[in-house]
């Protein structure tokens, strides 16, 4: 097995570096490599900003929003925001203790949905899953727009940008997560101490003077519209809903246990602890000065606004402790997002895991982290600011249904989990767990009732379509697991594997005399030439290709009846073919330039090549040369043929039959192992089967194919008179499954086409 560490690799000849991959390592840094893993987790004090802005970012709107809904109803009402906050601060010390248990429990990734899955079954952990990857979508969303809010309560007239600049938020917050959790971490921490410092002078310096008997008076500008009606349970149950956003992300310590340094629990236990005592304590204050300073809900500034002017008037020594609570009540909003950065790519590479998410999200990127779910996350959150035109009280109604019914299976999954172990002290475990799952349950009925007509039920309709989707999708995986393994029976029990090679003709030129140097390395002189006229074809071709050839063999004219590429089809349908008979069309392809426009603007030859990936039995072969001078050209000495396998599955097996038939000396199967338990499975694989074949095995630590792929064929292609044949098995859908799967060999296709000295075949392998 060899290792395979360098980064990056050379350009490919004829190329220029490629600039946009210049750009991306400066925006994101060098790749990292797979033993770099270690490096990148989170101690304690690095966690907390990580994972916990959300919940500590809540303190700034979760007030305002369960008194907005009570000024709403009566003035009189809105004293009553505090009785509603000790309630939901007992909701959150449950929630923070039974969740302490959780992460020491299950010191993986996943939170909700692996609780649910191994206690509760698969449906109730769906349920979990799609109720969280919602719930991340709209915390990034909610808290961009409500840090946006925070800047244009300080500067007004930037209200009619706030769009473009929660965008702008989001786009920053995306870069910063594409850098990796250590970085994102670092850049994360300075703003969110800062932020709780911050806040603590506030409400400690606010009430103090409230203490001292000089509690100041708030100023409301712009103040909502007071309602005149009665104050019922129902309203007081709207208010709790509305307040209960306090709650949001605490869940997600729990999706990311895996990040922390060992030992994983007991330090994701106490970040939790650190986290609840924080909250609860902020989220208190705010409330109990909103009512001694008789703050309420503006159309223009937030409640928080409001507070610290009071506690900080202007003029006074303290000033500008008001600013600074304003910019960093900004900062939190907008890093609380980063709880979702980090949440939602997690749950959807263990959800791909399972075979329930496409498989592209457990793809790690360069820098270690889940780009594709990064991604995804900030192009939906994107489409709700854009939708709800960054409108945070519209936003906000979509907001916790999710994560309460995450909460909920979560602590009775784990009341399961107690139950089934009892382990000494169980009892109690499963006490706390019952109590929070119970009461979350409640609170989960109490918010749908409450917002359902305000918005809720838009989440409450995306869930069961989330749901449907993972199901779709899993069908979809393990209808192609079983295929491929049922093929692997097929293909072991097909009589020897024979093939025809049909070589096509467009002009001559560099790319067809290598082309049929290669027709003659794997049939002999025993192949067929075709040759279909068009418009502009050359009218010598075939007696040019005869002095060539020595007319063994001769070049076959076939007339078009209803186009080019139908009349190759239709002479290829003519060829007995099947599993174990092959017919390889030899496509030859000269360019002036290494350009993927020109290879697409060869428009037969790129439309003969998609239309025979369809075609049973049909192996494809693409011999492309970069133009030389005239009599530059000679003919290599060797031929060295590589086959890429992706497993011991059926599409591979089919892969190194053919190669067999092309009887080429030095022929191998080549594997690149993402890590070294990867490459250990492929070998363990390979050996239980009775494949003639050699493995090769080679580390690629980047979790790229492409550098260790251009670096091991440029040791073959170092010998001028070698030829590196790449075969490579080519998986075949119809319609969406294709963005279910990697997108392999299209990657390898572009990779290669301008490599020198290098032929690549594609052996399709339909799955439709």
């Amino acid at each position: 097995m060899t290792e395979t560490t360098e980064k990056p690799a050379p350009a490919p000849a004829g190329e220029r570096p490629d600039r946009l991959d210049a750009l991306k390592r400066a925006l994101i840094g060098r790749p990292r490599s797979g033993t770099e893993m270690e490096e990148t987790l989170l101690s304690k004090t690095l966690a907390l900003p990580v994972f916990a802005s959300d919940p500590l970012s809540s303190v700034a709107y979760a007030t305002e929003s369960g008194m907005v809904v009570l000024v709403a109803a009566s003035a009189a009402a809105a004293n009553r925001i505090l009785p509603i906050s000790y309630a939901i601060a007992a909701l959150l010390a449950i929630v923070v203790l039974s969740y302490r248990q959780t992460v020491q429990a299950y010191q993986t990734s996943g939170g909700a949905y692996v609780v649910a899955k191994d206690n509760l079954g698969t449906l109730p952990s769906l349920v979990g899953a799609a109720a969280l990857l919602v719930d991340y979508i709209l915390t990034v969303a909610v808290s961009v727009a409500a840090g946006i809010l925070a800047i244009t309560s300080l500067a007004p007239s930037v209200d009619q940008h706030k769009v473009a600049l929660s965008l702008a938020a989001v786009g920053l917050l995306t870069l910063v997560n594409l850098r990796g959790v250590r970085e994102s971490g670092i850049a994360f921490a300075l703003p969110t101490y800062s932020f709780v410092i911050a806040m603590y002078a506030m409400v400690v310096g606010g009430i103090g003077k409230c203490v001292a008997g000089s509690c100041p008076h708030a100023t409301v500008p712009h103040p909502i519209a007071v309602g005149t009606g009665a104050v019922t349970a129902f309203l007081l149950v709207r208010a709790f809903a509305s307040g209960a956003v306090a709650l949001t992300g605490v869940e997600a310590i729990s999706n990311g246990v895996s990040a922390f340094k060992p030992p994983k629990g007991k330090n994701a236990a106490a970040t939790l602890g650190i986290l609840g005592l924080i909250s609860i304590t902020l989220f208190l204050g705010v409330s109990y000065l909103a009512v001694r300073m008789h703050a309420r809900p503006s159309n223009t500034v937030s409640l928080v606004s409001e507070i610290a002017r009071a506690t900080f008037p202007a003029g006074s020594p303290g000033a500008f402790m008001y600013y600074a609570v304003q910019v960093l009540t900004f900062a939190i909003l907008v890093l609380a997002a980063n709880t979702s950065y980090q949440g939602f790519p997690r749950l959807a590479a263990v959800l791909a895991q399972d075979r329930f998410f496409p498989r592209q999200f457990v793809n790690l990127g360069d820098r270690l982290v889940y780009s594709n779910g990064i991604i995804v996350l900030a192009g939906l959150a994107s489409l709700l600011i854009w939708i709800f035109n960054a409108n945070v009280i519209s936003l906000i109604h979509l907001y916790v249904v999710g994560v309460f019914t995450a909460f909920t299976l979560s602590q009775a999954g784990m009341v399961r989990y107690w139950r089934r172990r009892r382990e000494p002290g169980w009892q109690r475990r499963a006490a706390i767990n019952g109590i929070g799952g119970v009461t979350t349950g409640v609170v989960t009925l109490l918010v749908i009732q409450a917002k359902f007509t305000a918005g809720a039920w838009m989440v409450t309709i995306a869930i069961p379509v989330l749901i449907g989707i993972f199901f779709l999708v899993n069908r979809h995986y393990r209808k192609v697991a079983r295929r491929l393994r049922a093929g692997v029976a097929a293909v072991a029990a097909a009589p020897p594997a024979t093939n025809q090679v049909v070589l096509y003709v467009e002009s001559f030129d560099a790319a067809l005399r290598e082309a049929v140097w290669y027709a003659r390395q794997i049939a002999g002189d025993d192949f067929r030439a075709i040759h279909v006229p068009g418009r502009h074809s050359d009218t010598g071709i075939r007696p040019r290709f005869r002095q060539l050839t020595n007319i063994h063999p001769d070049l076959e004219i076939v007339h078009a009846e209803n186009g080019r590429v139908d009349a190759v089809i239709d002479y290829l349908w003519a060829l007995p073919r099947g599993e174990s008979n092959f017919v390889t069309a030899i496509i030859p392809e000269e360019f002036r330039r290494p350009s993927l426009l020109a290879a697409i603007a060869r428009r037969t030859e790129f439309s003969l090549k998609l239309r025979l990936l369809t075609e049973p039995g049909v192996v494809i072969t693409d011999v492309p040369v970069i133009s030389r001078q005239p009599g530059e050209w000679r003919p290599p000495k060797t031929a060295v043929c590589r086959v890429l396998v992706s497993g011991s599955h059926a599409a591979s097996l089919r892969a190194v039959n053919y190669a067999k038939t092309l009887t080429l000396p030095d022929t191998k199967a080549l594997f690149f192992a993402f890590d070294s338990d990867e490459a250990q499975r492929i070998e363990t694989e390979w050996k239980r089967r009775p494949l003639p074949t050699p493995l090769e095995v080679e580390e690629a630590h980047f979790r790229d194919l492409g550098d260790p792929l251009l670096r091991y064929l440029r040791r073959i292609t170092a010998d001028p008179d070698a030829v590196a044949v790449v075969i490579m098995p080519e998986l075949i859908f119809s319609g969406p499954q294709r963005l279910l799967h990697n997108q392999r060999a299209l990657y390898i296709k572009r990779l290669l086409i301008f490599e020198p000295q290098v032929i690549l075949t594609s052996v399709p392998y339909r799955l439709s």
